[in-house]
């Protein structure tokens, strides 16, 4: 079941920023670590974009991060880390060489340059001031879902994308979180919807309840996906509280990223730059290793999966000639109404 909030900030020590520029159509979600983590990450997507994301690997010296930073802006994004690191630094934060702080924040980012915001930005590109403004505005309250921050100007084949967060307590009593920015080149929806291909993993009604239906036909099978294809890309951060080390961190996140392809068909495409961070923030031992790692990592792919259609659901659609639409546009009557309504 999930947890207070349904979001990746009911796990302690997590705060959660967004900024976004409506002109552009585009924005940054930064996530910042207020305790001792150990991080990791695993890329499966064909074109990704990163930034020191090779410091994760578990054979490199740093164990825990400051930040994740995920993005909208491709390359031009990337900036995004510069702006969330001197601000971080400007806080005191990161590890100390000499008397110089060096934080660390890693970052992912999508390719939303072709939704119909205004890119000509000039000689700047928003992005260092954008990972700036979403990592001072963190917080550990609960934050906007949908078309906001590094989600707010992603799309997927057949719908607006967004930024989704789930959370959830395995049976052995660890604590997972997932948040997510959906802007796949593929589709979440099977067939032309309203079902979700995450379905079988809602939890009471976060994505609308409409559950899965009982048959699948040939049809809703076919590939759909961006015309061309453009370049695209699902970023996503899962976290814990379990104690692991950063192999089986590492671990963690290979088995979360399984949540991609649970909700979103295809995943891990030639021009996806699929990407999916994990953090271990050392609160609570595991006590059989083997088990224990399991169930948090088929619980965190779960919880990924969830993230996912709840970016769709929640969001809404750029105003822009030709945009497309979001589900609630299409299927928001579907939605059953609750009994306080």
């Amino acid at each position: 079941m999930p947890l207070l909030q349904n979001l990746i900030t009911d796990l302690a020590g997590i705060r959660v920023g967004h900024a976004q520029d409506p002109r552009v159509a585009t924005g940054v979600t930064a996530i910042v670590f207020d305790t001792a983590n150990v991080a990791s990450a695993v890329a499966q997507g064909g074109g990704p974009g990163g930034r020191d994301t090779a410091l994760l690997e578990p054979e490199m010296t740093v164990a825990g991060i400051d930040a994740v930073l995920l993005s909208g802006g491709s390359v031009f994004g990337l900036d995004a880390a510069g702006g969330a690191i001197a601000l971080l630094r400007q806080q005191g934060r990161g590890f100390s060489v000499g008397s110089v702080n060096v934080p660390i924040a890693v970052q992912a980012t999508t390719f939303d340059l072709l939704n119909g915001g205004d890119k000509d930005w000039g000689r700047m590109p928003p992005y260092w001031e954008l990972g700036w403004l979403a990592t001072q505005s963190a917080s550990s309250d609960p934050f906007a879902l949908g078309t906001a921050g590094g989600g707010y100007g992603a799309t997927t084949a057949t719908f607006k994308g967004g930024v989704g967060s789930a959370s959830a307590v395995t049976p052995s009593g660890f604590a997972v979180g997932a948040i997510v920015v959906v802007n796949a080149v593929g589709s979440t929806l099977i067939g032309e919807g309203p079902h979700f291909w995450a379905g079988a993993c809602e939890v009471g009604a976060e994505f609308g309840g409409l559950g899965t239906p009982a048959h699948v036909p040939p049809e809703a099978l076919r590939l759909r996906m961006k015309g061309g294809p453009p370049p695209s890309t699902t970023i996503a951060l899962v976290v814990t509280d379990a104690v692991l080390t950063k192999a089986q961190v590492k671990r963690l996140a290979i088995m979360a990223d399984d949540g991609l392809a649970r909700a979103i068909r295809p995943a891990h495409a030639p021009m996806d730059g699929d990407t999916v961070f994990a953090v271990a923030t050392l609160q609570k031992p595991m006590r059989e290793a083997m088990h224990d790692l399991t169930d948090i990592g088929l619980a965190a792919a779960d919880c990924l999966a969830r993230a996912v259609a709840r970016g769709v659901y929640e969001a809404t659609a750029l105003p822009f000639p030709g945009a497309l639409p979001a589900w609630k546009d299409r299927f928001a009557a579907l939605v059953p109404k609750s009994p306080a309504s």
